[in-house]
């Protein structure tokens, strides 16, 4: 004779898993009212469902940054729509599973993150994927997070958190590529000067004043993207490395993130 599954019952299980009355009902008539059996039976479901949706795309999602002191982890959790991204129960695993990276590391999360994010795709309905997990460390931590769509975090040798988080924000904004131009890759320095070479070679000047003008531009263009180079957002009449000199700080390394 098999257990009558009361509403009592069924609310029990959806305050445990959160996923809908009637998944939760035919999980507990499957485990014939077995509270335990009907949670094994939704855990497995949710890894069906989780397996079917595995092609989607996963292209929006959210960057969740989680800091303390001299330490942050940076955890980019992808999804199929900005809706879902919106989502209290996606942002909160995205919360979870930055505070489990800051906790036990980046491989223990990855190895946790199936069994925490399963359930959370049985309940929206939608792919997610874990994306960058990322562990930072150093004297001086900023972090920034523009709308959670970019993320930022910079390490200073020295200054204070405020200021690496204004950097955090500069960089959010500016969309830098490089640190300073010993970091700009050879072949990206051949590319632009190709470039630039025939829009100068059909000006009617001397092969010097050429040179110069070639000079100025790849400084310009390269001015652009070196972080240290750029003018500082909130204070255009200085450079941020000028900024950072000022302070006796060095930046020794940023990441940013986007989700487009």
């Amino acid at each position: 004779m098999s257990t009558q599954i009361t509403t009592e019952m069924i609310k029990e299980l959806r305050d445990a898993t959160g996923v809908s009355v009637m998944q939760c009902k035919k999980a507990l008539e499957e485990a014939d009212g077995n509270m335990e059996k009907a949670l094994m039976v939704l855990k497995k479901k949710s890894s069906e469902i989780a397996a079917k949706k595995a092609d989607r795309a996963a292209s929006d999602g959210l960057i969740v940054v989680k800091k303390e002191g001299n330490n942050a982890v940076m955890v980019v959790l992808n999804c199929e729509t900005d809706f879902v991204a919106k989502n209290a129960d996606f942002q909160t695993l995205a919360q979870a599973l930055a505070e489990k990276a800051f906790t036990d590391g980046a491989e223990t999360t990855r190895t946790a993150a199936k069994d925490m994010i399963d359930p959370v795709i049985q309940k929206i309905g939608e792919n997610i994927v874990l994306g960058d997990v990322l562990s930072f460390s150093g004297p001086v931590i900023g972090s920034y997070v523009h709308n959670g769509k970019s993320g930022v975090v910079t390490v200073l040798t020295a200054g204070t958190e405020e200021l690496a988080r204004d950097i955090a924000m500069h960089i959010a904004a500016m969309k830098p590529e490089y640190l300073s131009k010993n970091d700009v890759p050879a072949e990206k320095i051949a590319m632009a000067r190709e470039l630039f070479e025939k829009e100068v070679a059909s000006i009617d000047k001397p092969q010097e004043i050429k040179d110069k003008m070639l000079q100025g531009k790849l400084d310009t263009y390269f001015k652009e993207q070196t972080l240290l180079e750029q003018p500082y957002i909130k204070n255009p009449e200085v450079t941020v490395g000028a900024l950072l000199a000022k302070a006796g700080a060095e930046l020794t390394s940023f990441t940013r993130k986007a989700i487009m």
